[in-house]
């Protein structure tokens, strides 16, 4: 079984608390890229070259995390398949929303990856 994956429209950097108003700062002043809303949960969203950059306030890491998306035609075949290659699947990293199909994998260098359906 093969699937194929590619990149998606999300990249997000979780940021302790004591850091995030610094970070959401540099990319909203600094380097001046557009807000494409903000949440009252503790995110910014920010338009990264056609990509949603996401700065979450995160108060229980010490160190910011990036945290990246990659799609598929299928979230089930994709389980199925990462299973079989030994990725370990963590559910428990960050509720998804009801209904969704989407999951999330830790790569072995310790990046956080949400697995999803391609946009349709």
């Amino acid at each position: 079984m093969h699937v194929s994956f590619s990149a998606g429209n999300n990249l997000a950097i979780k940021v302790p608390s004591d850091e995030f108003e610094a970070t959401v700062a540099f990319y909203r002043e600094t380097l001046g890229l557009p807000v494409l809303r903000e949440s009252d949960r503790g995110s910014v969203v920010f338009d990264f070259g056609g990509k949603r950059l996401w700065i979450d306030r995160s108060p229980a890491l010490s160190q910011a995390e990036i945290w990246l998306e990659v799609v598929c035609p299928s979230t089930e075949e994709a389980a199925d398949y990462l299973r079989e290659k030994g990725v370990v699947r963590r559910d428990d990293i960050e509720v998804m929303p009801r209904g969704s199909s989407a999951f999330w994998v830790k790569g072995p260098h310790g990046i956080v990856h949400l697995v999803s359906e391609e946009e349709e």
